[in-house]
């Protein structure tokens, strides 16, 4: 006769609690800034081609529209100004700014857990964008996106332990006066996430407001400048080969406000950049580089993300591509010349063009996530929830996007070989005196979750399971994590005192 007791049954239970419980930060199988790079899809040889092509064009084309002050910063630094009003950068203006600029950068969250160390072939991953639409899969429609729908995307973020960083991911499309978007821009992701935030600004003039807002957030300018937990994101070039002039003006004031800046070049392949791989490469390289230039003009040494983000283009119809294999490529190229430079870099990764939460955008998006990872990008933007080639973001695929993004970094982790690892005397004793199998084993046991990345909404059930518990669709299940995430409640609220301040001082849109 068997005997089921209780007992037995609340073991099984406490079992399947424990494995099912979050593991502390120092047993998990994949964590932020594992070291990547094992993926090349550049020689040396290559590199070095790319970087004497960068420098040409840099020395005879040159970079057009700087503002005034940025012709300023420059020619100081030994850039040239052509009657064509051009500014060319000798070699050796570049290479003295690359001698000067931040080679370690330690972006930072409002709590130090979230820290991220930019060194090497660290990996990152993180939103980023720019959607003017949020997907409802429910209804499958897209609508404009709003200020909640950005402090619910922060919120979520929080709670994604594969989803390192918050750059801001779509346009508070309900807030029509550009200064109070910036700013409740700033609010609405500070309010969801202690994770690194990153922004961006319309206007220079709009900068000293977001500063006070940032000051008051971090508990006075002093605080703010020892940890400054919001970054810039500036397109401060308009490509091919131009800087965007007021773009550059907010880049100044915000390295004179302490804030850490990403240097944004986004050309489209074929359409403001090169066509060839190769080529998008060189001219984003050129003109990060001459950013680097122009940061270290500004202040030596100040903590800038060499930010190569050309875009693919489908040459037959003129679209955006962000999740052809090109787009892969184009990323992956782009981190070994972070690399090559010793500068943290960042480049776009991990979106897709597909409007749903389908087939193609798991393919999509698993790809030039796998390598991007795998080539050691530092940040790694529009990991998670980007759509319609960056026109649409989508909080169930964000949290999907955890558990892809989980898979990625396994494949980043790699494989170990020592002699635990190639388990010989583990076959000895299966083969020679134990079960025959390696399901019981102690080594099995003790790696299962320290080796393993486990899916929270991918299903591994058999069919049969699968029917019995009344066949789980991946889409619901997204939705209902969605759900109950957004209901847990963050610890990124500001305290009272502080929020009411703001309140008094700004006009905030989101309700108290």
């Amino acid at each position: 006769m068997n005997d089921i007791s209780p007992r037995r049954a609340g073991g099984r239970n406490a079992r399947r609690a424990k494995r099912e419980a979050k593991l502390e930060a120092h047993l998990q199988p994949v964590k932020a800034g594992m070291p990547g790079g094992k993926f090349k899809a550049l020689s040396d040889a290559d590199i070095l081609r790319i970087h004497e092509a960068a420098l040409q064009i840099l020395w005879e084309v040159g970079m057009a529209d700087a503002p005034p002050s940025g012709v300023e910063y420059l020619t100081k630094a030994g850039c040239i100004l052509g009657d064509d009003g051009r500014l060319r950068f000798p070699r050796s203006v570049v290479e003295d700014a690359l001698a000067k600029a931040a080679k370690g950068i330690t972006l930072l969250g409002r709590d130090p857990a979230f820290d991220m160390h930019l060194a090497g072939t660290n990996v990152h991953y993180g939103t980023a964008g720019a959607a003017v639409h949020m997907v409802d899969i429910e209804t499958n429609e897209y609508r404009e996106s709003t200020v909640l729908d950005l402090h619910q995307a922060a919120h979520l973020v929080q709670h994604l332990d594969n989803v390192h960083f918050l750059q801001r991911p779509m346009v508070c499309r309900d807030i029509p006066d550009n200064l109070e978007m910036d700013l409740n821009t700033i609010y609405a992701c500070v309010t969801g996430t202690k994770k690194h935030i990153g922004v961006s600004f319309t206007e220079p003039a709009f900068v000293p407001d977001a500063l006070e807002m940032l000051h008051m957030m971090a508990g006075g300018e002093d605080a703010w400048r020892a940890r400054p937990f919001v970054s810039n994101s500036n397109c401060f070039v308009v490509p091919p080969m131009k800087f965007a002039t007021e773009a550059c003006e907010v880049m100044e004031a915000c390295i004179k406000g302490g804030m850490p800046v990403l240097l944004l070049s986004a050309g489209m392949a074929g359409a403001t950049a090169p066509s060839t791989v190769a080529g998008a490469i060189v001219q984003a390289t050129a003109e990060c580089l001459a950013g680097v230039v122009y940061v270290n003009a500004v202040k030596p040494g100040h903590p800038a993300i060499f930010g190569t983000w050309p875009f693919g283009l489908d040459l037959r119809t003129g679209a955006m591509c962000v999740g052809s294999g090109e787009q892969a490529l184009l990323s992956s190229g782009c981190a070994q010349m972070h690399q090559f430079y010793g500068i943290p870099g960042g480049a776009a990764a991990g979106a897709s063009d597909s409007k749903n939460i389908d087939m193609q955008a798991g393919w999509e998006q698993m790809c030039s996530n796998v390598m991007t990872g795998l080539s050691g990008l530092n940040m790694v933007y529009e990991a998670a929830g980007m759509h319609a080639s960056l026109l649409g973001f989508c909080h169930e695929s964000l949290v999907l996007g955890d558990d892809l993004i989980g898979q990625a970094l396994r494949c980043v982790r790699g494989i170990e070989v020592d002699d635990d690892t190639l388990a010989v005397e583990t076959i000895k004793d299966v083969c020679l005196s134990g079960t025959g199998h390696y399901l019981g084993t102690d080594q099995t046991l003790s790696r299962m979750q320290a080796d393993h990345v486990y899916p929270t909404l991918g299903n591994r059930m058999s069919p049969k399971e699968w029917a019995e518990n009344d066949k789980p669709d991946l889409v619901q299940s997204a939705i209902a994590r969605t759900q109950a995430l957004l209901a847990t409640p963050t610890p990124a609220k500001l305290d009272p005192a502080t929020d009411k301040a703001i309140r008094e001082r700004f006009n905030i849109h989101l309700p108290a």
